[in-house]
């Protein structure tokens, strides 16, 4: 897949998945526009802020006058219901649903032809761990957002969402009970992720538009009952 001269953009892009993804299009020949809480080569800002997002986006427009593809991949957890204050809450959502949703807003006319976004979700769209409110409200927002904005785009943007499971940023090796509890039989790596974005945002995906799909290794398909091939339950810990 070649991207040379296309314009993306990536939220987060400046550590994590979101890093790999920018390699994985500058290699492909793409121009990578970064906005991220950390410095980088781009553009560095909290997109929780809306006169940020209007600055970053006149910077894009400015420097290259279209968007091929945006990245909506940034995010942040603040707890759940144990701990999350209203305002920390709020915050989250600002980050991950508030700021995809503009940023898709501020660059509605400016997409090139063959234009495409990809937002990253989780599988904890469909699944929780304890006190993960603010995080799993978020990503399951982005999901839903993604059908939506699939529909009022048409024609014009395919909309597409990914949803991670275990990824591990740091390509650490894994074994035993951690890779094998995953169907796929290992841990993922951003690789994994940044893959699918790509591929998407290709032309050999021309067709797929408003889905979500999940990349955890199949640990979303795998139904897991106490004493069932070796998973325990201590009810104690609950």
């Amino acid at each position: 897949m070649k991207f040379n001269n296309k314009v993306a953009v990536v939220t987060g892009g400046a550590s994590g998945i979101g890093k790999i993804i920018c390699e994985e299009f500058k290699k492909a020949g793409a121009c990578v526009c970064i906005i991220d809480k950390q410095e980088n080569e781009y553009y560095t800002g909290d997109i929780a802020e809306e006169q940020t997002l209007i600055d970053f986006t006149h910077k894009v427009i400015a420097e290259y006058g279209s968007v091929d593809y945006l990245i909506n991949n940034a995010m942040i957890s603040k707890g759940g219901l144990n701990d999350c204050s209203y305002e920390d809450f709020n915050y989250v959502l600002k980050v991950g649903i508030s700021a995809p949703f503009l940023l898709a807003k501020q660059f509605a006319p400016y997409w090139s032809n063959g234009a495409s976004i990809v937002n990253i979700s989780s599988s904890r769209d469909r699944m929780s761990q304890p006190n993960t409110e603010s995080y799993t409200a978020a990503k399951g927002g982005i999901a839903a957002l993604t059908h939506a904005m699939a529909v009022t785009f048409s024609g014009k943007v395919r909309v597409n969402s990914i949803s991670p499971g275990w990824i591990d940023t740091e390509f650490s090796p894994y074994s035993g009970s951690d890779a094998i509890q995953h169907p796929a039989g290992r841990v993922g790596n951003p690789l994994d992720i940044a893959n699918m974005v790509l591929f998407l945002c290709s032309d050999k995906a021309g067709f797929i538009t408003g889905e979500n799909i999940c990349i955890d290794g199949g640990m979303t398909k795998q139904m897991i009952y106490h004493d069932d091939f070796g998973w325990n339950l201590d009810s104690s810990s609950r």
